[in-house]
């Protein structure tokens, strides 16, 4: 049988994910972080796009969740899902029918036949799907192909050092003949039987152990059969990443997670490292960065990234190097995931019981840490909440809200009103919870 035809059939008798139809994406930020058209966008050129009627192709949409993420991340752009599946489109057209979602439509399409729709895309969502190519390189070509000339694809490769033993499970059940037609619950069952009954320190028991699949003494079909039954499952390395984008003429933009590929929180002090890595740490391009990480600590599941097309990202300003003029002429906005009634809320509330702002609670996949703001100091966010602002307009607003230095009684100047702002907009909008455009 080939092997589109077994993807296509796993996901015909299990459409994935298998995510309830009323479960919201509004309740998960983190979510919508990923997969608003603001996040990749400011991360590749410090600029804000404009999401007016932008169309989003969601390539792999199986059962729709992430197609509904993006609809509600990005409201005023149209979303396309595509996929092998009509079983899977189904419930991805009913699950936007019970979330009242009006800008999603679903497509019974192969990716190599994305010319049939007939358009370009300002952003293509390829979750999930990517690594089920034979090449990788002709994928990424494919999704170039009906990309407009500045527009951003998402991505994701399974990473052949997280999954190793996974893999090693897939062929062991090949070998078994468990995989030669669709596996259904006969198989799944044989899978548990058969990992359950190993001695606990036998290498290949450890994925059984450490992802327990049985909640309430029942087997989890679909999380057997997404690991140790996945049709077509392959597994990539970040130099295999970055030879299909240059194949492709694509470049990356950056990785969906971002601060959890830092290279120096591996050691155990970053401020006092061997010679050696404080010598060559500097020097490393992104690509030998995140090789050297995934070598060291392949703990990723996903190489989940953003792209685009060669030559357009351009290097991050650091807002401490901005001059006063620059800031001046900016414009600040804060990110859509924190621009909700409760978050403005909570602020509010923050202010008027004189008690710290945690910005953090309402989107944590930037940060490990929380981040708390002063009242004082986040009563000069609220305007945000109505429209972008520029510095002044803050710094009249501090003036405003807190004329004096709070130990000295003394008159704040407009010089320390803006010194002030500008430290709690640097660190804001590190995570990403502001953004700074110039």
């Amino acid at each position: 049988m080939d092997l589109t035809e077994k993807i296509r059939q796993q996901f015909d008798s299990l459409p994935y994910p298998q995510v309830p139809l009323e479960q919201s994406p509004l309740d998960d930020p983190n979510l919508l972080f990923i997969h608003s058209l603001m996040t990749p966008f400011y991360l590749r050129s410090q600029t804000i796009p404009d999401t007016q009627n932008t169309a989003i192709l969601d390539v792999g949409c199986g059962s729709g969740y992430k197609s509904l993420a993006l609809a509600v991340a990005n409201p005023q752009s149209v979303v396309i899902g595509i996929d092998l599946s009509e079983p899977s489109l189904e419930v991805a057209r009913v699950r936007a029918q019970t979330q009242g979602i009006g800008n999603a439509e679903f497509h019974l399409l192969a990716i190599s036949d994305l010319p049939q729709l007939g358009r370009n895309f300002d952003y293509i969502n390829c979750d999930e799907t990517l690594y089920l190519f034979r090449d990788i390189g002709e994928g990424f070509q494919l999704l170039r192909s009906v990309l407009k000339p500045e527009g951003i694809i998402r991505a994701n490769l399974h990473s052949a050092y997280q999954r190793a033993t996974y893999f090693r499970a897939q062929e062991l059940f090949k070998q078994l003949g468990l995989m030669a037609a669709n596996p259904g619950e006969l198989e799944v069952q044989i899978v548990a039987d058969t990992l359950k009954s190993l001695k606990p320190d036998v290498n290949l028991a450890k994925t059984w152990t450490k992802d327990p699949f049985e909640p309430e003494g029942t087997i989890n079909s679909s999380a057997v059969l997404m690991n140790f039954l996945f049709q077509g499952d392959k597994g990539y390395t970040i130099p295999d990443l970055f030879d299909a984008l240059r194949q492709a003429d694509l470049e990356l933009i950056s990785m969906v997670n971002w601060r959890e590929w830092d290279l120096l929180s591996l050691f155990q002090n970053p401020e006092d490292l061997p010679l050696f890595w404080e010598i060559t740490l500097p020097e490393l391009s992104d690509e030998m960065h995140l090789t050297l990480f995934e070598l060291i600590s392949p703990q990723h599941r996903l190489l989940d990234f953003w792209c685009g097309y060669a030559g357009q990202r351009k290097p991050y300003r650091p807002l401490n190097d901005w001059s006063r003029a620059e800031w001046e002429q900016a414009h600040i906005h804060l990110h859509p995931v924190l621009s909700t009634p409760r978050a403005r809320a909570d602020l509010v509330d923050s202010i008027q019981a004189q008690q710290p702002w945690e910005v953090s609670r309402y989107l944590s996949t930037t940060i490990k840490t929380p981040c708390q703001v002063e009242s004082h100091l986040a009563a000069c966010l609220l305007p945000l909440w109505d429209a972008p602002q520029t510095i002044q307009s803050l710094i009249d607003r501090r003036l405003q809200t807190c004329p004096n230095d709070l130990v000295t009684l003394v008159p704040l100047s407009e010089e320390q009103a803006f010194e002030q702002l500008k430290a709690l907009l640097m660190r804001l909008e590190t995570f990403l919870y502001v953004l700074v455009e110039w």
